[in-house]
């Protein structure tokens, strides 16, 4: 143990609160104590797993995926670049997600909702009334708290059996007879995982690119959102979540996402010393909107969208206004009283695929289509049916498109999710 010069250690200096001053206001009242289990193999430089499922990208629409394939009863691997789960919700900040009812009804449930309610019940909070229309979308958001929403994702992959790996990434995925081997990256391992099915919940794409398969993307992007939060003038205190738009935020790459985050934290340091208030709260990058979308089966239009379609294949409805935000700011566009929009399974299917399904923003849409698709309860339905979808053809040995729809449903229902057109 490090000694101080005058005698006290590290850990003193830690448990005496002497850091309190320093943290924003926030005194360090306690210090306890938990051993991390020790991993037979986590000192070696290489892993191999064999899996039913490989899910790639634990937020909004991965970690619902992976859990679900893992209570439909495939060997589940869920594979995560950043240290949590959740995505938007948690990394990304927006502690509000939705929207899970339209005109006066729950639409979307599942497991996403599970993990919705039971972080905002554990959390003390009070649920909005869905046989209320609001005047205004947003407020019947489902104010959560990020950080428990993050542990209780972890504890139920646990109980399903999913393994999680965080920080590691593919760097290369190779055809095999029966379905794929995928080669990821972290710091100070790899991991070399043989998969029969995939589902791709990297919110660009990103296996499907490695891959090779088509996919949509636009010239120019909507903003990001880097989210914090900013005190009273010269005292301790909250304010409302402050969001600050970063126009030109690129998700496509480490070196772009690594842009968008220096200059959201630039402009947020400025704002800080022009105001002279106190930084309470800054979320750890920025949130991204619009990436890469896949060229599926289907592609959802967004007359499709604002029509209310009921497509053949529907696995999840959506329900949010067009939603499309630029350098000026955002005007959503409601949907016409009524209108709830439905996702057909196979636009989760990169075109002329096997044995890989996406999941979240990715959707096969047009712009307009995904400005509203891409949100949070969207995407969880999303993850749901790709994951019933992918272990459905993991133990039959065939491909998720054709698995047949009625049994995908069956296990959907089974779960809690509610399908389009079915009562």
């Amino acid at each position: 143990m490090t000694k101080k010069e005058d005698g006290t250690d590290r850990r003193d200096f830690l448990q005496s609160g002497l850091l309190g001053s320093a943290a924003a206001g926030l005194a360090i009242t306690s210090t306890s104590h938990v051993t991390a289990q020790t991993v037979p193999d986590a000192a070696e430089p290489e892993v191999t797993n064999e899996v039913d499922v490989l899910v790639v990208g634990g937020g909004t629409a991965g970690h619902v995926a992976a859990i679900q394939a893992g209570r439909a009863g495939a060997k589940t691997l869920i594979v995560e670049r950043n240290s949590q789960l959740g995505g938007t919700t948690t990394t990304g900040g927006v502690a509000f997600p939705g929207l899970f009812d339209a005109w006066g009804k729950q639409v979307i449930a599942g497991i996403g909702w599970e993990l919705v309610k039971e972080s905002v019940e554990l959390d003390g909070g009070q649920l909005p009334n869905f046989a209320r229309v609001p005047q205004r979308h947003w407020q019947n958001q489902v104010y959560t708290n990020q950080f428990l929403y993050a542990i209780l994702a972890e504890e139920k992959c646990a109980e399903a059996g999913v393994e999680i790996a965080y920080y590691e990434f593919p760097q290369a995925v190779t055809k095999t007879d029966d379905g794929w081997q995928v080669d990821c990256v972290g710091f100070g391992t790899s991991r070399r995982v043989r998969c029969r099915q995939i589902i791709d919940c990297t919110g660009g794409a990103e296996v499907v690119g490695l891959l090779g398969f088509p996919r949509l993307r636009e010239e120019e992007r909507q903003p990001g959102s880097y989210l914090f939060m900013l005190g009273k003038e010269h005292e301790p205190g909250r304010n409302q979540i402050h969001r600050l738009y970063v126009h030109g935020a690129d998700s496509t790459n480490s070196r772009t996402a690594t842009k968008a985050n220096l200059t959201g934290r630039k402009a947020i340091l400025a704002r800080v010393r022009k105001e002279k208030k106190r930084l309470m709260h800054l979320q750890p990058e920025t949130g991204f909107r619009e990436s890469y979308r896949i060229e599926g089966e289907t592609l959802i239009t967004v007359n499709d969208y604002t029509s209310g379609r009921v497509f053949d294949d529907a696995i999840s409805y959506a329900f949010y206004p067009v939603d499309l935000h630029t350098k000026t700011g955002v005007r959503p566009k409601p949907l016409k009283p009524g209108k709830v929009p439905t996702i057909p399974l196979s636009a989760l299917i990169p075109k002329g695929s096997r044995n890989i399904i996406v999941a979240g923003r990715c959707v096969s849409s047009d712009r307009l289509a995904n400005s509203g698709l891409r949100v949070q309860a969207s995407c969880m339905g999303m993850g749901q049916a790709a994951g019933v979808a992918a272990a459905l053809a993991a133990r039959s040995g065939t491909t998720p498109l054709k698995v047949p729809l009625a049994e995908i449903h069956s296990v959907l229902r089974e779960h809690g999710q509610i399908i389009p057109g079915k009562t």
